[in-house]
């Protein structure tokens, strides 16, 4: 994947390079998408055309585009950069709620990762028009997601229990076709929902204490998704550590990781 600066995510370049990131009104599948999407699952061919929100360099939405535009890599080495949060739930324990992404999934099956990772959509109830209600949206649809993913009812996860705390702007791989580029919402909630796992969505799901989970990391049989591994790597166990004081790492700057 090529490198991404600056320069190459502009409101004017994207708009330029993408005239077409608005929601597909198409009904039928082109003859491409057939090709593109063979031998993967329906379910998760249809959540491709989900409408993300197209965003500059300094997160500010210039549009919309589907789920399948903003995750090929050939769209992203030309710079295309989508909204994404990741979901962080803990529960009375301090202890992390971690999922096993399914193998259905088209962008990174099978690996372990956060509680819940996915995007608002460009819809007016999760888009925003600044940081604030950005930060709004974003938690609608990770209430959405968690229930849609994990079966937990939004009653357990009240919008206003989730704490923001920064914003990263990551790119990765998954493979030779798709791949990530976000700024990504980080929030945090402590919760002891039930949880119900949709078996589309999710392979495994386990509770961890931050110990047990560094020796997941050792473990060589198991892989990681690349942002869970970013956030781990940088932010994370600092973050745990004062779990109860967490308010206390918000910020507003977007932290580049690339």
């Amino acid at each position: 994947m090529s490198a991404i600066t600056e320069t190459t995510v502009t409101r004017e370049r994207i708009l330029r390079l993408f005239p077409d990131i608005v929601a597909s009104t198409s009904i039928e599948p082109s003859a491409q998408d057939k090709e593109l999407f063979d031998g993967y699952d329906d379910e998760q061919v249809r959540l491709m055309e989900e409408v993300c929100i197209v965003l500059d360099w300094n997160d500010v939405p210039c549009g919309s585009a589907s789920k399948k535009t903003c995750h090929l890599v050939t769209n992203i080495d030309n710079g295309l950069l989508h909204r994404a949060f990741s979901v962080f739930l803990f529960n009375d324990e301090n202890k992390l709620l971690l999922q096993q992404r399914a193998d259905e999934k088209i962008t990174f099956p099978g690996m372990w990762t956060n509680t819940c990772c996915s995007h608002p959509l460009s819809i007016p109830s999760e888009i925003g028009h600044d940081l604030e209600t950005s930060i709004q949206g974003v938690k609608r649809a990770a209430q959405r997601k968690l229930d849609q993913e994990l079966g937990i009812e939004a009653q357990d996860v009240p919008v206003d229990k989730f704490h923001f705390l920064t914003r990263i702007h990551y790119k990765a791989p998954s493979d030779g076709i798709w791949g990530e580029h976000e700024i990504d919402y980080i929030l945090f909630i402590k919760a002891n929902p039930k949880v119900a796992a949709n078996p589309n969505e999710v392979k495994d799901v386990k509770y961890v204490s931050a110990e047990e989970l560094k020796s997941m990391f050792e473990d060589k049989n198991l892989i990681f998704t690349p942002w869970f591994k970013l956030i781990c790597e940088s932010y994370l166990f600092e973050w745990w550590s004062d779990l109860d004081k967490a308010s206390k790492f918000r910020e507003e700057k977007i932290r580049r990781l690339l």
